[in-house]
């Protein structure tokens, strides 16, 4: 049969449009993978851009995100202006922003909104911190140790002679303000000659500093130093005593950006004796936004960046070896040609099903590692064998020490030789307190004083109600730990804003189930019952719960129960309607500790603290969560 010559141009056509068609869909998927068009759309909300600072973070940022083709970038600025950074926000969230990176302009106006994107999407907030723990991720800095560093540089310069000093703060109401100025006046104790004369809240700003110097120094002739929260503000200062033709008084800054005019570049020129660097974090904030929208297992709450000196005694060897490190890594001490990195754990015992877990944990990433050879040995709970372990990993010079101090204190001489045979240490789960903060590279583990605290605001909003004043009996873990003195200050400093509780007694106990059950039935015997037992950890708060039975009395309704863990035996005391609520201190460290073993070993500064992700459990969620417990 004939087919009808029409109906061959019919199919010939359609045939002709079923090729282009499949054409152009090749032709845009192919122009789709050359432009690799954004998978990842990121707002950026900071306070303003006209701060040297902001200007710097934002530089970073961009420069990081071009790494990453599949990222877009959208900036907004708020000129100084709260209401308008929350309209910012707001704005970001409408485009359809798969995160948000925040600089706040005023923590405590803007940690609504942050809460609110936080429902939605993942939020990394830099620089200074909001209220509460609704945020993906804090990048920031140790504003306290940088207060120290430019206190114990002041000290220096004016060789213990009697002085007076000037102060000028970024803002006066800043909590990260607050926490420099407290670090800086720590030091300066020490010197009773030397006395902060006058406090100008500068507003970060280099011309308000400027006016602000001319108009007091010409009546305080005493001044001999000036100490600026910014390298901005410490050039005005220097500006006004040119101006004023007054002689040369030593200015020291913060943030020590490599820019023109920046830090680094005013103490070159010698208009400053020094500036403490102060990272901004907008490099690490893209690392860590792409990690976390790659949904990557080990995602910190918070990391704290190092800060350093810069002199005019040090800045052309830091020049130096920062042209150095940008041809080739950095040298961290670590032999990367071996193998297997060898990595020496001093763990400090088996006094809790805590640490046992944090120990399985440890061995568990390491082992799922082929780079790592782990040589692990336990302290049982004794500094001086912790110290003689730290001693033999040196002897067999192993390429990084991890342990979890003991106490906080008596730990400078063995980490003096561990820096001097050049093998960096890994703090876990406890600090350690010494002068010199570089004989220890990192700290890896929970954030004390914040456990503390969110036990206290637990407490605060759920015994709001009651009438009268609610006594507080606290059992403390082992006498000078870190975490036993900071969660203490946490638990105290939220509680002494309330009229409503009083810490009744803080008695010391060591973490262990006997010792809480011990301090209960002595309080108890006593006749000192309280309405309320904060345990700062749960071996002890079930030691406690046994006591308060024993006595015949209810855990849980007649005695509330806090403690800080979140083991599975707390969930079943919750379950079981004994224990009213734990704090999470996690303690699968493992993973975060071989990651920052391997960080070093490519050569990378890593962060100073990093501070692990937690959660906060009570008896209404007990019984849905406990399955997700790992240990």
């Amino acid at each position: 049969m004939r087919v009808p010559s029409r109906n061959k141009r019919g199919l010939f056509i359609f045939g002709l449009l079923t090729v282009v068609v499949l054409m152009l869909v090749i032709c845009l998927l192919n122009l789709k993978a050359v432009t690799n068009e954004p998978d990842f759309l990121i707002g950026i909300s900071q306070p303003n851009l006209n701060e040297p600072r902001q200007m710097m973070m934002n530089n970073e940022i961009r420069k990081e995100a071009e790494k990453h083709k599949n990222v877009r970038l959208i900036f907004t600025d708020a000129a100084e202006n709260s209401e308008k950074q929350i309209h910012d926000v707001q704005k970001l969230m409408n485009y359809g922003i798969d995160l948000l990176i925040i600089s706040l302009n005023d923590s405590e106006k803007l940690t609504p909104i942050v809460t609110e994107v936080y429902k939605n999407i993942p939020v990394i907030v830099l620089g200074r911190g909001v209220t509460g723990y609704d945020y993906s991720l804090f990048i920031g800095s140790d504003n306290l140790s940088i207060g120290k560093k430019s206190g114990k540089l002041a000290s220096d310069l004016l060789a213990g002679t009697s002085s007076e000093i000037v102060e000028i703060k970024g803002s006066i109401h800043s909590k990260s303000v607050e926490e420099t100025s407290h670090g800086f006046q720590d030091y300066l104790s020490r010197t009773p000659s030397i006395k902060i004369a006058q406090v100008i809240d500068g507003e970060w700003r280099r011309d308000l500093a400027e006016d602000e110097l001319k108009r007091i120094l010409p009546s305080n002739p005493g001044i001999r130093l000036v100490f600026a929260h910014s390298d901005a503000m410490a050039l005005g200062a220097h500006r006004a005593i040119e101006a004023l033709g007054l002689p040369s008084v030593p200015i020291i800054g913060i943030d020590g950006l490599d820019t023109e005019n920046g830090g680094f570049d005013l103490v070159k020129q010698g208009v400053l004796s020094g500036t403490v660097t102060s990272p901004t974090g907008g490099r690490e904030s893209i690392q860590y936004a792409m990690d976390i929208m790659n949904r990557e297992k080990v995602i910190p709450k918070k990391i704290i960046l190092r800060s350093h000196l810069i002199t005019r005694k040090n800045v052309d060897q830091v020049e130096a070896a920062n042209e150095q490190n940008d041809r080739q890594p950095p040298n961290t001490g670590l032999d990367v040609s071996t193998k297997k990195i060898k990595l020496g754990v001093a763990i400090v015992g088996s006094e809790s099903s805590w640490r046992a877990a944090n120990t399985e944990s440890i061995k568990n990433a390491a082992g799922q590692d082929v780079g790592i050879d782990l040589m692990m040995q336990n302290a049982e709970g004794s500094q001086d064998k912790q110290i003689e372990i730290i001693r033999r990993f040196i002897q067999q010079k192993v390429d990084v020490i991890a342990f979890t101090p003991i106490v906080e204190t008596g730990w400078e001489q063995v980490l003096t030789e561990t820096k001097a045979a050049g093998i960096p240490v890994i703090l876990t789960d406890r600090k350690v307190k010494v002068e010199d903060d570089s004989l220890w590279t990192t700290f890896i583990g929970s954030d004390f004083v914040e456990e503390g605290r969110r036990a206290a605001r637990w407490l605060v909003e759920h015994k709001a109600a009651d009438s009268g004043v609610t006594n507080v009996l606290e059992l403390q873990g082992t006498a000078g730990s870190a975490p036993a003195i900071e969660r203490k200050q946490g638990f105290e400093e939220v509680l002494s804003l309330s009229s409503g509780f009083r810490v009744l007694d803080s008695e010391i106990g060591d973490f262990t189930y006997e010792s809480g059950q011990a301090l209960m039935s002595k309080a108890i015997s006593l006749g000192k019952i309280p309405q309320v037992v904060f345990a700062h950890n749960d071996d002890m708060a079930l030691g406690a719960i046994k006591a308060i039975e024993k006595a015949g009395l209810k855990p849980g309704k007649e005695i509330v129960v806090l403690s800080v863990d979140a083991t599975k035996l707390a969930f079943q005391a919750m379950q079981a309607g004994k224990l009213n609520m734990s704090v999470e201190c996690n303690p699968l460290l493992g993973p975060q500790i071989i990651k920052a073993v391997k960080d070093l070993a490519a050569g990378k500064e890593i962060p100073v603290n990093i501070i692990t992700a937690e959660g906060i459990f009570s008896q209404d969620t007990a019984k849905r969560d406990i399955s997700t417990r790992k240990y």
